[in-house]
């Protein structure tokens, strides 16, 4: 029996916040004229989802039932198709036109998600989000992951092995989120799997939703190129030693959120272009199949960013979307 199957607060996570994300697009109006010093825009890109390749971005697919790793990923062509489809797509486009795959993993259950699970919401949002343990059980800060969680990221190394078999592409580029949970997730689903030489990327810009909760307080860069830098782990996306942005005191909304989470997006596509902001085709296909594992909070912000409709995700569960990318000048 499949772990990774949806429950009812991972579908909260996925719907709540709708005048949140109206808000974020009204912002996003802005920010997208918004010049820098040199008279270059600040947020070039612009992002559209796909449709046609999985499931999930059909508006008639459940997602409170969907189970992606029992499902061929959801995808509604075989591997060989979806890849020659984008190579095409990729080498047909415009000067500033580049299309990417990318897999958004959420990690496995963590210890904090029990105690959730185990108290209720209620009791979290009252008390337990700001505490270290209760009852024995420590899930703060930087908590690890649970058993179930282990044994949902070795699912998941399983379904990718039956993947690969079936053509799927090894992605080009790993990112990371710095936070323990999602670190050992990607170590799990990947071991023996991923070349040597793709080193995954641990990047603040995808960690989830900062402050107020201390589960979601990161531990030291030290401490995590002392955990993840013998998996082959770069920590060159993270800038200051210790955690200077996670606040006691207050949470970051889901604009906030998403703005760093179009951040990363930028950075993403930017990379793959000449100085003068034209794509250069070569990179585009050679970073076509992109790997994120990060949150809850995190995807449901990539999934407003590029305006593809909700969509539960399990703990441990993934998301494949087709996005392309649109520079303005």
């Amino acid at each position: 029996m499949s772990l990774l199957i949806p429950t009812y607060n991972d579908y909260t996570d996925a719907h709540e916040g709708s005048a949140q994300q109206e808000q974020y697009y009204k912002e996003w109006e802005k920010l997208k004229t918004k010049r820098n010093d040199q008279g270059r825009l600040e947020f070039p890109w612009d992002f559209e989802v796909v449709q046609g390749f999985f499931k999930q971005s059909d508006p008639n697919t459940n997602d409170e039932v969907f189970n992606y790793a029992t499902d061929h990923m959801g995808r509604l062509k075989p591997w060989s198709e979806i890849i020659s489809r984008l190579s095409e797509m990729n080498r047909s486009a415009p000067e500033n036109v580049e299309y990417k795959l990318l897999f958004l993993a959420r990690h496995g259950n963590g210890y904090h998600n029990f105690v959730v699970e185990k108290y209720g919401i209620e009791a979290w949002s009252a008390k337990y989000h700001s505490m270290e343990e209760v009852d024995g059980i420590r899930y703060a800060p930087d908590p690890e992951l649970t058993e179930l969680g282990i044994a949902q990221a070795e699912e998941n190394h399983q379904f990718w092995v039956s993947e690969l078999n079936e053509g799927a592409p090894i992605p080009s580029k790993f990112y990371v989120s710095p936070l323990q949970r999602s670190c050992k997730t990607l170590q799990i689903t990947w071991k023996d799997l991923k070349p040597q030489d793709k080193h995954p990327l641990v990047v603040e810009k995808i960690r989830e939703t900062i402050g107020l909760n201390l589960c979601d307080k990161r531990s030291s860069k030290s401490k995590i190129n002392e955990r993840f830098g013998k998996f082959g782990y770069n920590t060159d996306g993270i800038t200051e030693e210790e955690d200077v942005y996670f606040t006691y005191d207050k949470r970051e909304t889901m604009i906030e959120q998403s703005v760093r989470v179009n951040e990363f997006l930028q950075q993403l596509f930017e990379s793959d272009c000449y100085t003068d902001g034209k794509v250069n085709k070569s990179l585009a296909e050679e970073s076509t199949f992109i790997s994120t594992h990060s949150h809850a909070g995190t995807i449901r912000c990539f999934l407003n960013v590029i305006k593809h409709r909700n969509f539960t995700i399990s703990t441990g569960g993934m998301i494949p979307v087709v996005i392309k990318g649109t520079r303005r000048y």
